[in-house]
C-alpha cells in the first residue's frame, strides 16, 4: 500500500510538471497561432474559431497525457471521446455542414461583405458572414438568414465581384420605323452620359463600347437591344438612364411604340 502511495505521488508530481508545462507550451502555439493568422490577413469570424478550435484541441491532448501519465487507463477516454464525437456529429449533421460551409466561405472567399449576391432564391446585399449563416439584405430592407451549407454548394451570382458590368435593355419599335435613325438616337444617349464607358478598357477584355442591334422580330414589332458597359456601382444609375433618357429622346423625335391590341370577332347567331 505504501509503495503503491510513494508510486501514486511521484506520478502525481510529475502530472503536475506536465501540465504546467504543457499550460506554458499551449499558450505559446496558441499565440503563434494568433499572429499566423494576422499576417495572413484572416477573416474576423475565422480568426476567432481557429484559435478556440487549436485551443480545445490542445487542451484535450494535455489531459490525455496527465491521465496516462496518473496511471488510467486511456484506451477508454479515447473511445469515450470518439464516441461522443459520432453522436454529437449524427445530431448535428445539419448544423455542421453549415460550420464547414461557413469555413469554406470565409477560407475561398466567393463573396465577401458588402457584395450584392443572388442564391438560394434571394438577392441582396451581404451584411455579414457567421460562422453557421449568412445574412444578406434586400433592395426593400428586409433581412434574409441564409444556411452556409446550401450556399457554399449551391449556385450563387455574385454581381459586384468585377469591377464593370453591362446594362442590357430591349425596345420594340413598330414595323416600318427607320431603324437607323432609332439607333443614332440611342448612340445619342449612350454618348451623353460620362458614367457609360465609350471604349475598350485596358484590363478587362470584355468590355467594349456601347453596342445596338436588331435581335429579333416579335408579334409587337422590331427589337432593338442596346449592351451598355458602366462600373458596377453605377448598374442601377445607367440602367434607369437607359429607360427614361432613350424613351423621352425618341418620343421628342415622332417615333411610335406599339401598343397591345386584341381584335374581336362578334358572330351574330341566327
Amino acid at each position: 500500500m505504501g509503495q503503491w502511495a510513494l508510486s501514486f505521488c511521484k506520478n502525481l508530481i510529475i502530472a503536475i510538471i506536465v501540465y504546467l508545462i504543457g499550460r506554458w507550451i499551449i499558450k505559446w502555439i496558441t499565440k503563434l497561432t494568433v499572429k499566423a493568422l494576422k499576417k495572413s490577413n484572416v477573416d474576423p469570424s475565422l480568426f476567432t474559431f481557429i484559435k478556440s478550435i487549436v485551443s480545445v484541441v490542445l487542451w484535450l491532448v494535455l489531459l490525455i497525457i496527465i491521465i496516462s501519465i496518473l496511471g488510467i487507463e486511456t484506451s477508454s477516454f479515447i473511445a469515450l471521446f470518439a464516441s461522443a464525437g459520432v453522436a454529437v456529429g449524427l445530431a448535428l449533421s445539419g448544423t455542421l455542414q453549415n460550420f464547414a460551409g461557413g469555413v469554406m466561405i470565409l477560407l475561398f472567399k466567393p463573396f465577401k461583405v458588402g457584395d450584392y449576391i443572388e442564391a438560394q432564391g434571394f438577392a441582396g446585399t451581404v451584411k455579414e458572414i457567421q460562422i453557421f449563416n449568412t445574412i444578406i439584405l434586400t433592395v426593400d430592407a428586409q433581412t434574409v438568414i441564409i444556411p452556409n451549407g446550401p450556399l457554399s454548394t449551391g449556385t450563387m451570382k455574385n454581381y459586384t465581384m468585377e469591377k464593370y458590368r453591362r446594362v442590357d435593355l430591349d425596345y420594340t419599335f413598330a414595323y416600318g420605323t427607320d431603324l437607323e435613325k432609332v439607333k443614332a438616337a440611342i448612340n445619342e444617349v449612350q454618348a451623353q452620359n460620362p458614367l457609360i464607358v465609350q471604349g475598350p478598357v485596358d484590363g478587362c477584355p470584355s468590355v467594349a463600347a456601347p453596342w445596338v442591334s436588331i435581335t429579333e422580330f416579335g408579334e409587337k414589332g422590331v427589337v432593338a437591344q442596346t449592351r451598355t458597359w458602366c462600373k458596377t456601382e453605377d448598374y442601377w444609375t445607367v440602367y434607369f438612364y437607359m429607360n427614361e433618357t432613350v424613351y423621352q429622346q425618341l418620343k421628342d423625335r415622332g417615333f411610335m411604340f406599339p401598343v397591345g391590341r386584341m381584335n374581336v370577332s362578334v358572330v351574330e347567331k341566327k
